[in-house]
């Protein structure tokens, strides 16, 4: 093979093959055993046992240290030991602790956020733990914009909570547009990042990311702290209080609490939210005036009850569903039973063509603790959001254009655990202005889920329990967000992120007094937990 010799940006150390016909080209005589040694020479200064490590000379990168297991403090690496089939036997071992901390919240969403902040106002030691990147929960990882949609005229709840206050720093920084129909801000989720890192930050908070909680700590009925997993490795955090804003129950079932879970053929949809760019704002906006959708319009894929009167029917909603039937019909997409399930709600515009939260694609019969089912409605929930993008760019005037701008960066999901609480509410409770000694806040009638639409335009109102987020059977455990104990139809009320931030600010606060105080969270004075939500600027009544 002829070869330009001169031309090689290195030296040609390939000897010529001796089988090999025709011409031959080789480069300069090398002397090998020198090369080796010179080899071997560099390669020994790079290691950090080595006698021959000189220091680097200015300008060059220092050695590289190599580390294992047990120099990296995570014990030696046990053989398996595999006890059947299905099973094997993890070898007991030391685990190094991380931190500990006077009260530990895991999960970082509206609910998670809202306890941190409410403990460390206390004047708790607060860890909040977050198996993300970033804190916000549905608000950053999903794309749901909005803490509280249902505000319409009439509607009655708190004017004042962390959760109304994490809406007016997020308009503060510019990071709000107006939702289409009323008054309610929709969040920006990137901006919200920065948001719920100030809030962080500002209070004191300490502040642990990409972190996943994957065992407790206990002392009889009491829990002491978690196990942790990160790139760290495992760590322990200890904690006077445990907060569970996990939206799942993680850490109360991880410590025998007990729950209760709906099948996941009864189960609430779980979404694959995405967003879209390229949308001709002004066009799109103009086709929905000329085709007003209400409330009424979502009983077309789902039978939808109210409370009789019909208030609903006439509210403008967000909501495209029609167009989608139409692409079935006229072969734009398949006629499957998913398709068959396309139609929901957009939210936000920005003046840059941008619909930031299509929530269009739902998917039933998904058990969001199991990771098979999450696996498979992740990868088919994308395929999904592509064809309804089609219909988008076929059916919808405005979005001609469109073309994939995200997905939300994981599932958007609704349904899951519910612990069993000293109380659990009910649906009774929440569609029949509740009332409890031991309110920790207010929420209005606001009911979306199981089938069950109604909207708080009527001014009623429920109030929220402490009981609802203690598990009996765990000590110093709390549980606050969309897994606080009560009926189906009740968690369609709780399970709404306003709610959320109600439930996580009385846990916070509860949990700091219990730790001052010095006593069990399933014997703190709830008077005392009043008058700190109080001072908050919480509405208790």
């Amino acid at each position: 093979r002829p070869v330009n010799a001169s031309a090689c940006p290195f030296e040609l150390m390939t000897k010529p093959d001796e089988d090999e016909s025709g011409p031959v080209v080789t480069g300069p005589s090398v002397d090998y055993g020198q090369r080796a040694e010179r080899m071997v020479n560099r390669w020994m200064q790079a290691q950090p046992n080595s006698t021959a490590s000189p220091t680097p000379a200015s300008g060059q990168q220092a050695a590289r240290v190599t580390e294992n297991r047990a120099s990296a403090g995570s014990g030696p690496v046990h053989r398996m030991q595999r006890l059947s089939k299905h099973v094997v036997l993890e070898q007991p071992r030391e685990v190094p602790v991380l931190t500990e901390c006077e009260v530990l919240v895991v999960g970082g969403g509206p609910a998670g956020l809202s306890a941190a902040l409410a403990a460390r106002r206390v004047g708790s030691d607060v860890v909040l733990c977050e198996r993300y990147g970033c804190f916000g929960g549905v608000i950053t990882t999903v794309g749901m914009e909005t803490l509280g949609w249902y505000r319409y005229e009439g509607t009655v709840e708190s004017k004042e909570g962390i959760g109304r206050e994490m809406e007016r720093v997020a308009e503060r920084m510019g990071g709000t547009t107006k939702w289409p129909y009323n008054d309610s801000p929709c969040l920006d989720a990137d901006a919200f990042k920065i948001v719920a890192d100030g809030l962080v930050q500002q209070a004191g908070v300490r502040p642990l990311l990409h972190c996943y909680v994957v065992e407790v700590l206990k002392e009889n009925d009491v829990i002491k702290g978690v196990i942790t997993e990160s790139k760290s490795g495992r760590r322990a955090i200890l904690a006077n209080v445990v907060i569970d804003c996990t939206g799942d129950a993680d850490v109360a079932h991880l410590a025998g609490a007990d729950y209760t879970v709906v099948s996941k053929d009864a189960s609430m949809g779980t979404t694959s939210v995405f967003a879209a760019s390229g949308v001709d704002k002004q066009k799109f906006l103009e086709y929905t005036e000329k085709n007003p959708r209400t409330y009424k319009d979502w009983s077309r894929t789902w039978e939808q009850e109210g409370d009789g009167s019909g208030k609903e029917n006439n509210l403008r909603s967000p909501y495209l569903d029609i167009e989608f039937e139409e692409a079935r019909k006229s072969g734009v997409v398949p006629d499957t039973e998913m398709t068959r399930n396309f139609g929901g709600s957009w939210s936000a515009l920005t003046d840059a063509g941008e619909a930031t939260n299509l929530n269009l694609v739902h998917m039933k019969g998904v058990d969001v603790t199991n990771v098979e089912d999450l696996t498979r409605a992740e990868m088919q929930g994308r395929a999904e959001a592509l064809n309804a993008l089609k219909v988008l760019k076929v059916k919808v005037p405005g979005f001609e254009n469109a073309k994939l701008r995200n997905f939300g960066m994981t599932l958007g999901t609704r349904d899951s655990r519910k612990i069993a609480g000293r109380y659990n509410l009910t649906g009774a409770d929440v569609r029949g202005q509740a009332r409890f000694k031991d309110s920790i806040g207010i929420y209005p009638e606001f009911v979306d889920g199981y089938s069950i639409l109604l909207l708080p335009t009527s001014g009623r109102y429920f109030q929220v329990p402490y009981g609802c987020l203690v598990p009996p059977k765990v000590e110093n455990l709390l549980v606050a967000g969309r897994c606080v104990a009560g009926d189906m139809i009740s968690h369609a009320a709780t399970r709404n992120m306003m709610c959320c931030t109600i439930t996580g600010q009385g846990a916070g606060a509860a949990a700091a007094i219990a730790v001052r105080d010095k006593v069990s969270t399933h014997s703190v004075d709830v008077g005392k937990i009043q008058e700190e939500l109080k001072r908050q600027g919480v509405q208790l009544e």
